[in-house]
């Protein structure tokens, strides 16, 4: 018989999962406590869940919400980062972690992650934490957009310009 505190934690796993933009699963091994206070504390900073469960639970929290292409990545100490705000937020924090805290050491690491309906592996988790933010993407398209009107404002400036100086050219000579 399953044991009702066990049920609880799963129903608590599927309520912080429900509606995930990203779930990543990072490898954890070789990491201090401190250093695991400081990731958490990133992770918070920008509104990502990070948690340590057992994997059996989240195997089945994750096939109660119709998700079964995590199954192989959950063996061995696994956290998990669950973001409901971003897809890329979770694997940008903890790629900057390792540069900061860890100094480019090899762990924490990435396992797999699923973003948007699909798996990713761990090397496609680090080639989406290099993409620029959604709001760094947004600042670039409307630059893209206000460059050509700009160039039109400055133009017809000089086009105005010119006039005015003809006109004042003019009328000093007369």
């Amino acid at each position: 018989m399953v044991q009702a505190y066990k049920i609880d934690i799963v129903n608590n796993l599927k309520e912080r999962l429900q509606d995930a933009k990203a779930i990543v699963l990072v490898d954890y091994k070789g990491i201090n406590i401190e250093e695991v206070n400081q990731l958490r504390s990133r992770f918070r900073s920008e509104q990502v869940d990070y948690l340590v469960q057992k994997n059996t639970l989240v195997k089945i929290a994750l096939h109660d919400l119709g998700i079964t292409g995590l199954d192989e990545y959950l063996v061995g100490p696994t956290a998990l980062a669950i973001c409901k705000a971003d897809e890329i937020t979770p694997a940008r924090v903890l790629v900057k972690f390792l540069k900061e805290v860890m100094e480019d050491k090899a762990f924490p690491t990435f396992k797999a992650g699923y973003i948007s309906g699909n798996v990713m592996d761990s090397s496609q988790m680090s080639a989406l934490s290099k993409l620029p933010s959604r709001d760094e993407l947004l600042a670039k398209v409307l630059g893209s957009a206000q460059a050509p009107l700009s160039r039109f404002v400055g133009v017809t400036q000089g086009i105005i310009r010119k006039f005015v100086y003809a006109v004042d050219a003019v009328a000093k000579t007369k």
